[in-house]
């Protein structure tokens, strides 16, 4: 069994309204040093496999089908082993 965690990231030449808004609210605040603030998502889940390349097949096409919009995201995974 493995546990994968993504990250779901814009890509660079998406607008990040999210990120703009909290960076707007950290300037309110004081935070003047705060710049290019991209606001992403983080998930977690586990793998039933024993097998490393299907874990990652598996979780490569969970995230293209289903947690990310392929036209304005990217993402990138790490699997780890639970033993």
């Amino acid at each position: 069994m493995f546990k994968a965690i993504v990250i779901v990231k814009r890509r660079p030449s998406i607008l990040d309204p999210q990120g703009m808004a909290v960076e707007k609210g950290a300037k309110h605040l004081g935070f003047n040093n705060i710049k290019d603030t991209r606001i992403g998502k983080y998930v977690e889940f586990t793998v039933d496999t024993k097998v490393k390349s299907a874990a990652e097949k598996e979780v490569s096409e969970y995230c293209g089908k289903l947690l990310i919009n392929p036209n304005l995201e990217d993402y990138e995974y790490t699997l780890e082993e639970i033993i």
